[in-house]
C-alpha cells in the first residue's frame, strides 16, 4: 500500500522542487518509505505538526493543501462570514504554506485575511475575532526543532478548535486525495478576484490597544529606567514585542544580534524553547555584559516567554513557567486592587498540571480559581464562558506551567506579547520600590510554603512509539500504583472519567500522596513523549527537591 503511495507520488508532476530529489533518494529503501507513506499525519485539535519532507506522514504544501479543503468544507456549514483569517511565523516554508492554505480557501469561495508578514498565535487568534471569521490557521510548529512545521486551527472564537469541530475536519480530510484532491488558486490569482486580503493596519492597532490595555499600573515604565536584554529566537515576536514595550516606555532593549531577525534554522538553538537553558545561553551572556536586569526569550510563533531574573550577588537566575504564573498572578492582584480596578468576583485559570501555589495565591487575594486540562484552549473555554454569561470582566490572569500567559480576554490563547509586558511592568515596579522579581518570589515562598514543581519526560520515538505510550498508561490503569518512594497514594485521579472530575475525558493520572506531593503522568499531545510533573512541599528547597529526586527515581521504571 504505502509502496504504491509512494511510486504515485514519484511519478507526479510535483511544484515543490524540493521533494522529487528526496523521493528519489529514498528508492529502494524500504524503512524510509514507510515512515514517510504507511502513514498520514494526523489532523487533531492541535492540528497538525510533522517534521519537513516529502510524503502523507511529512509536512508539505500537499499535506497543507489536503488539510485545508477538509478545513473549507467544514467552513461551508458554517454560514456566517465565509472567512479565514491566516498567520504564519519563521519556519521553513512557514509563508508557503500559508499561502498555500489561502489559495485552497480561495479556490472553495471563502474570503482569506492574512498577515503581511509574520506575526505570532495572539495576532492570529486576535484577527479571527477581530474580523468575526468562521475559523483561523496559524502555520508554526511551536518551540519544535527546525525541521518540523505544523498548522494549528481555531475556531470562530479565536480558541483552538474544539474536538467535535476538529473531528469533522478529519473526516473530509480522509476524503480528499492528497496529491488532487484539494481545489486550488494561486496565491495571486486569489488577490486579483478580492478573496484574499491583507490583515489591515486597523486590526493591527486594536491588538496592540487591547494588551497595553491591561497594564496594572500604566506609566510606570516610563521613568523606572529598566534595562532589558531580549530574544526573540529568530522568531515572530521582535515586532509586537518592542513595539508594545515602546509604547509603554522600556526603551533601554538590547536585542540578541545572532537570534533577532526571523530564521527558520535556528542555527544558534537547535531547540528554539525558552524553557530550555540552551535556547536563553546567549541572552544570558548579553545580560551579564550589559548588567540588564532582567532577560527575555519568546518562542518562534511568540505564544510563550521565558525569563532570568538579576539577583543581589549580580548573577542572573531562570524562573520557571510555575514560579512566574505565580508571580504575575499575586503582581496582578496586589496591582489591581491597589488601583481599584480588580473586578467584583475575579476568576483566574490554570491548567491541573499548574502549581498549587497558584491556588494559594488566589485564595489569599478572593480570586476563584479554576483548575483545568492542559490546553490553553481549555483556559479559553472558561473566558467564553464567563463572556456568554455577560461577565468576561471577571477574568484577570490564566497560565499554564510551560510559559504560557494570558492577562484579558480580548485572544483566547497564551500570549507573550502581554506576557513580556506584564513581567516588565513587574520587574520596573520591584525595581521602583528597591526589591526585585527575585526578592518577592522568596517572600511568596516564605509566605507561603517552599514548593517545588519539576517536569520530566520520557520520549518514545518511530512508529510504535505511540503504542507503546498507549501501553504503559493502559497499564498503570490496570494495575494502580499504591505507593512511591515509601509513600502512600491516598487518591488517585483519573481523568478518562469525567463523571468523577467534571471535566472532560483526558488521558491524565493524578497521584496524591499520604505527604502532600502529587505526581501526574500524561502522555504529550503534540511530541512522542509522557510527561511527569512532580509538585512537593518541603521547608526549604533541598527538601523539596529530596522528595522530588525520590518520586523520579521511583516512577522511572515504570514508564520504560
Amino acid at each position: 500500500m504505502y509502496l504504491d503511495e509512494y511510486k504515485r507520488w514519484l511519478a507526479a508532476e510535483l511544484e515543490d522542487a524540493d521533494l522529487k530529489p528526496e523521493l528519489a533518494k529514498i528508492e529502494g529503501n524500504d524503512d524510509e518509505i514507510k515512515d514517510r507513506f504507511a502513514v498520514a499525519l494526523k489532523f487533531g485539535t492541535a492540528g497538525l505538526r510533522g517534521v519537513l519532507g516529502a510524503g502523507t506522514n511529512r509536512m508539505n504544501i500537499y499535506v497543507v493543501r489536503q488539510a485545508t479543503q477538509g478545513l473549507a468544507n467544514w467552513v461551508k456549514t458554517q454560514g456566517g462570514t465565509q472567512t479565514v483569517a491566516i498567520s504564519y511565523d519563521s519556519r521553513l516554508k512557514s509563508d508557503i504554506f500559508a499561502k498555500t492554505a489561502a489559495g485552497v480557501l480561495a479556490a472553495n469561495g471563502i474570503k482569506v485575511r492574512i498577515y503581511d508578514a509574520l506575526m505570532p498565535v495572539p495576532a492570529l487568534s486576535f484577527a479571527t475575532r477581530y474580523y468575526n471569521c468562521n475559523a483561523g490557521i496559524m502555520v508554526t510548529a511551536s518551540h519544535n526543532p527546525a525541521k518540523y512545521n505544523g498548522y494549528k486551527a481555531y475556531g470562530p472564537d479565536g480558541c483552538q478548535m474544539t474536538d467535535d469541530a476538529a473531528a469533522i475536519v478529519y473526516d473530509e480530510i480522509q476524503k480528499t486525495d492528497v496529491l488532487t484532491g484539494a481545489k486550488y488558486i494561486s496565491f495571486a490569482e486569489g488577490v486579483e478576484q478580492g478573496l484574499i486580503r491583507f490583515v489591515g493596519d486597523d486590526c493591527k492597532k486594536a491588538l496592540y490597544d487591547a494588551i497595553e490595555a491591561r497594564q496594572v499600573r500604566p506609566g510606570l515604565c516610563k521613568t523606572a529606567g529598566l534595562k532589558l536584554v531580549y530574544s526573540p529566537l529568530n522568531g515572530s515576536g521582535l515586532v509586537p514585542v518592542t513595539h508594545v514595550l515602546n509604547d509603554m516606555g522600556i526603551t533601554d532593549i538590547t536585542i540578541v544580534p545572532e537570534q533577532e531577525y526571523p530564521n527558520g534554522y535556528f542555527t544558534t538553538c537547535s531547540y528554539p524553547n525558552p524553557e530550555i537553558f540552551e535556547a536563553l545561553k546567549l541572552g544570558l551572556n548579553l545580560a551579564t555584559e550589559t548588567g540588564a536586569d532582567l532577560m527575555l526569550a519568546t518562542d518562534p510563533d511568540a505564544d510563550r516567554v521565558g525569563i532570568a531574573m538579576k539577583c543581589p550577588d549580580g548573577s542572573y537566575e531562570l524562573v520557571s513557567g510555575n514560579e512566574m504564573g505565580v508571580l504575575l498572578l499575586d503582581y496582578i492582584c496586589a496591582g489591581r486592587i491597589e488601583k481599584g480596578t480588580m473586578p467584583k468576583n475575579p476568576v483566574a485559570v490554570k491548567s491541573i498540571v499548574s502549581t498549587p501555589l497558584a491556588d494559594a495565591v488566589a485564595k489569599h487575594y478572593g480570586v476563584e480559581m479554576r483548575n483545568v486540562l492542559t490546553g490553553f484552549k481549555w483556559i479559553g473555554d472558561q473566558i467564553a464562558n464567563l463572556e456568554a454569561a455577560g461577565e468576561v470582566d471577571r477574568f484577570i490572569f490564566g497560565f499554564e506551567e510551560s510559559y504560557g500567559y494570558l492577562a484579558g480576554p480580548y485572544v483566547r490563547d497564551k500570549d507573550a506579547i502581554i506576557g513580556s509586558m506584564l513581567i516588565c511592568e513587574m520587574a520596573a515596579y520591584y525595581r521602583s520600590i528597591g526589591s526585585s522579581i527575585k526578592q518577592r518570589l522568596e517572600e511568596i515562598y516564605a509566605q507561603y510554603g517552599r514548593y517545588l514543581n519539576k517536569v520530566d519526560s520520557f520520549e518514545f520515538p518511530g512508529l510504535t512509539g505511540m503504542e507503546k505510550m498507549a501501553s504503559i498508561m493502559q497499564k498503570l490503569r490496570d494495575q494502580p500504583l499504591t505507593e512511591l518512594a515509601g509513600h502512600k497514594v491516598v487518591k488517585v485521579t483519573d481523568y478518562k472519567k469525567p463523571e468523577e472530575t467534571g471535566l472532560p475525558a483526558a488521558n491524565v493520572l493524578i497521584y496524591t500522596l499520604e505527604n502532600g506531593a502529587t505526581v501526574v503522568v500524561r502522555p504529550s499531545g503534540t511530541e512522542p513523549k509522557i510527561k511527569t510533573y512532580f509538585t512537593t512541599l518541603g521547608k526549604d528547597l533541598a527538601e523539596a527537591q529530596a522528595q522530588k529526586d525520590a518520586l523520579a527515581a521511583a516512577i522511572e521504571p515504570i514508564l520504560k
